[in-house]
């Protein structure tokens, strides 16, 4: 009896899930806002209809407001034991810098507003995001501080 119960506490202790990093869940958000921003760009310059560039506007706005989300979540969630990932972090931080520029650019009037400072703001800030981000969508790594290797 008593081998049995050490048997089944043992596959209860394997099946207890390891934590996943909340934020893993909300990175893709900024990262689908500012592509489409960047689509939006990309129709501006090749119509000139000011639908699209307000469009931009309110894409990057909606993806500042993701990603400050994002890093705070993060925070939250080195506090539960992640450790950072920090060239992953910091390529994520330096794209919300380019995109808070991106979008002061934007609020100009006229056709330079996105042509052609806009338009290059949007298509780095989604080089560096898809370049830096994990397949897993993580700005944190999975081993807890002081775990040996």
């Amino acid at each position: 009896m008593t081998e049995l119960k050490s048997t089944a506490d043992a596959g209860q202790r394997r099946a207890k899930p390891d934590r996943q990093p909340i934020h893993q869940i909300l990175v893709p958000f900024p990262v689908a806002y500012f592509a489409a921003a960047f689509v939006a760009d990309l129709a501006y310059w090749r119509t000139a209809e000011v639908t699209w560039e307000r469009f931009s506007i309110w894409l990057i706005a909606g993806g500042l407001v993701m990603a400050a989300l994002v890093a705070l979540v993060a925070v939250i969630d080195l506090f539960r034991g992640q450790r950072p990932a920090w060239v992953r972090a910091l390529a994520y931080a330096s794209a919300a810098v380019l995109s808070i520029v991106n979008v002061l650019v934007h609020s100009r009037d006229g056709y330079t507003a996105v042509v052609p400072t806009g338009l290059i703001l949007s298509g780095l800030t989604l080089a560096l995001l898809l370049s830096t981000i994990s397949p897993r969508w993580t700005l944190t790594n999975r081993r807890r501080l002081g775990a040996k290797a």
